[in-house]
């Protein structure tokens, strides 16, 4: 597993989840329930993971949509 992304903004993950879903990438979304132990603020970015042979392709695919991508 690879990290894609890595965000505070919700919408964000949906739409890069969205995007790659569509081209056949699977993707896995961490840190989601983090928000119990920041009290719901958002300040704990939330990661999106890839598999490693789908990480090239996914990097091309969020550079498509002018998404920036995690180094």
């Amino acid at each position: 597993m690879k990290e894609l992304l890595r965000t505070t903004d919700p919408t964000i993950i949906a739409f890069a989840t969205a995007i790659l879903e569509g081209e056949g990438i699977a993707v896995f979304p961490m840190d989601v329930h983090m928000s119990v132990l920041e009290g719901s603020i958002g300040i704990l970015p939330r990661r999106l993971m890839v598999r490693d042979q789908d990480h090239f392709l996914a990097r091309a695919i969020m550079g498509d949509h002018d998404i920036p991508c995690a180094n």
